[in-house]
């Protein structure tokens, strides 16, 4: 039997911006009508280590049987790599034979933005172009890169702990949209249509009273039960949207934290929203927030995505095993 290969490169090739919003509209879709099968993640988290270890499979009977086996390391930051480390392998969903190896931390940081321009085009105000984002690591700057292509933008405000003048500038650069430093996470969050989370924050960052009427907010960097990112109040009072109710309740610290604080947190499936099952934004002034800890399904989807565009153009590298 053979397996194909495919390097961050090929992952980054197959999977434009523009692009990968489908495929995740088809998973949180497949999702809401029950088409696919996905457990909790399982994750390894040993007393000292350095990083985790966590472990994601999925099936639809589309896309056949999808495994991500991913670690996180938080203290790669400060080597200059990406803090998500993995593979990502495909199954036959007819034979259960291996498909395709992909470079999982490539995968994730692409289908990630995808899945929050997805919320983003769903939920934000059609107006929205002024973008609050805290973070700019590989999420960060993949999420500019994202929503750049797929909406226009009229400024992104960068809130971080580290000098990012140059890499703001590059971005600049490169999108034809103006990204700066914001000389403060209030004053920016405050001017902003839209805000993004994409950081390993411990303790909230974000707060409900730098929330003007109308604002949207992606908050995809909570993705264990013990660290957050916003305010038991902004979770209280917005409209929330998950990618899955039983994800959000067992692994998303902005809502566990703030349900442990005695707030009641409505969860509403943004695959309902896609299918018209739920509303979405009901009117200008409300303020939504899209509640994101990532799922298998979407990894699945993605890669199958990719495996397929492989096929087409004969990208990767088959091996033999």
């Amino acid at each position: 039997m053979t397996l194909l290969v495919l390097s961050g490169a090929d992952v980054r090739e197959a999977f434009p911006p523009k692009e990968g919003l489908a495929p995740m509209r088809d998973a949180l879709k497949a999702l809401s009508r029950g088409d696919a099968h996905q457990p909790l993640r399982p994750v390894v988290a040993p007393e000292g280590a350095a990083g985790l270890l966590a472990m994601m499979p999925a099936y639809t009977g589309a896309d056949g049987y999808g495994v991500k086996i991913v670690c996180l390391f938080e203290g790669n930051t400060a080597r200059g790599l990406d803090a998500h480390q993995g593979a990502m392998l495909l199954f036959s969903g007819e034979t259960g034979e291996a498909l395709a190896l992909l470079n999982a931390s490539v995968l994730t940081e692409l289908r990630t933005p995808a899945v929050t321009a997805v919320a983003t085009e769903t939920l934000a105000r059609p107006d929205a172009t002024d973008v609050t984002i805290f973070g700019l690591g590989v999420q960060g700057a993949a999420h500019i890169r994202t929503l750049a292509a797929v909406r226009p933008l009229r400024q992104v405000r960068v809130v971080t702990r580290s000098d990012a003048r140059a890499r703001c500038a590059a971005l600049s650069a490169e999108l034809d949209v103006p990204v700066v430093v914001a000389s403060s996470a209030e004053e920016a969050t405050r001017s902003a249509d839209i805000v993004i989370t994409a950081t390993n924050a411990v303790s909230p960052l974000l707060r409900h009273a730098w929330l003007r009427p109308g604002t949207h907010v992606n908050a995809i960097g909570s993705c264990v039960p013990h660290t957050r990112e916003l305010d038991t109040a902004t979770m209280a009072s917005a409209r929330v949207f998950v990618d899955s109710p039983e994800s959000a309740v067992n692994e998303a610290g902005d809502y566990v934290f703030a349900a442990r604080e005695g707030a009641a947190v409505d969860l509403t499936p943004l695959g309902d929203v896609l299918l018209g099952r739920a509303p979405g934004r009901e009117s200008e002034e409300e303020i939504t927030v899209f509640e994101s800890v990532g799922l298998a399904i979407q990894d699945l989807a993605a890669a199958r995505f990719v495996y397929a565009r492989a096929q087409e153009t004969g990208a990767g590298t088959r091996v033999e095993y």
